[in-house]
């Protein structure tokens, strides 16, 4: 700001009156102060006047790297937060640096909250986090944790994808879980319990795996391994997410198994990869526009008013239907 004062022939108040926006300056010397601060490239530091205020109007946001709906809720955050007068710094979960780097970066960097996208970290580390900061978890329910929630009905999510396949007429519905990541064990519950609801308790198949292309692809190759050695291929896969189906369909696709006439795939999140593959994929929505927007809220109304009720949105999810599912070839289901 001194060196604008000292090229426009201005004092270092009348700029900062300019910058500001407020009464004081004609709009010739406006005019003169805001050339010359575009011609030296200043711009004003506005995290560093907030946090002289001693307060920040930024989120951080913590998430995952190559997780593909966590990509969608981060352009739902931008808009919303923006609309409320904050800023977002992103921070990553990525190979050789874990979740707790990620928000300690975030931490030092004086975020006012946090928003975590699909948080795997346990419960106590995240009460303790709710206590010493606003945090928002998004995608999992944390029971007993100092921190606003937003996910999705994964119960009734994964309830629409089995009904849909069972009133196919598939009965050998196989389930690839997400390990530890967030959902899987609603996810994973929910599934047992619609195969038990339609009476279908000795078809329970549930192959460990993970939230990604990988967990996919090694469950593909186990399938087809079992049908080279004579077993039967499940006519049915609900996948723990999106990637997972997507790897899972690589696998299958190399092997030369016919999707959806050997065998049907139903992933979950309705990420935009969903929609870039040939057939498209059948899966269960997640509103990532509607959650975004519940986590900049629960996070800007809390630290406005740090008295209120911890709080929880559960939002209805919705299956899409899509080439990727169908009804088992005749005579393979009894």
């Amino acid at each position: 700001m001194a060196d604008v004062a000292t090229r426009a022939g201005v004092s270092r108040a009348l700029v900062s009156i300019v910058f500001r926006n407020q009464p004081g300056a004609s709009q010739d010397t406006r005019e003169r102060v805001l050339r010359v601060a575009d011609e030296i490239g200043y711009r004003p530091d506005s995290a560093a006047r907030l946090l002289a205020r001693g307060r920040s109007r930024t989120l951080g946001v913590m998430l995952t790297v190559h997780q593909s709906f966590q990509a969608d809720l981060v352009e739902g955050i931008y808009p919303e937060a923006e609309r409320l007068g904050y800023e977002v710094l992103l921070s990553a979960n990525a190979p050789g640096r874990n979740e707790a780097k990620a928000i300690e970066a975030l931490l030092s960097h004086r975020c006012g909250a946090l928003i975590l996208l699909g948080p795997g970290s346990d419960a106590a580390d995240l009460d303790a986090l709710g206590h010493r900061t606003v945090a928002v978890s998004v995608g999992r329910r944390v029971p007993g944790a100092h921190l606003d929630s937003v996910h999705t009905a994964e119960s009734k999510g994964v309830r629409q994808a089995m009904d849909h396949l069972i009133e196919l007429g598939h009965r050998r519905i196989v389930h690839i879980d997400g390990g530890r990541q967030s959902g899987s064990v609603e996810r994973r519950r929910a599934y047992r319990a619609a195969m038990r609801h339609h009476g279908l308790a000795e078809e329970i198949r549930v192959i460990p795996g993970a939230h990604d292309e990988d967990a996919g692809i090694d469950a593909g190759r186990l399938l087809v391994a079992e049908r080279d050695r004579g077993q039967p291929l499940p006519t049915a896969v609900l996948a723990g997410n999106d990637r997972c189906a997507t790897g899972l369909l690589m696998a299958l696709t190399r092997a030369g198994v016919d999707v959806p006439g050997e065998v049907s795939v139903v992933g979950y999140d309705d990420s935009h990869l969903s929609h870039l593959m040939p057939l498209g994929l059948t899966t269960v929505r997640q509103d990532a526009l509607l959650m975004a927007e519940y986590a900049v809220r629960f996070a800007v109304e809390r630290l406005e008013n740090g008295e209120l009720e911890l709080r929880e949105a559960v939002l209805d999810p919705k299956l899409v239907v899509r080439g990727t599912s169908g009804p088992p070839r005749e005579g393979r289901e009894v």
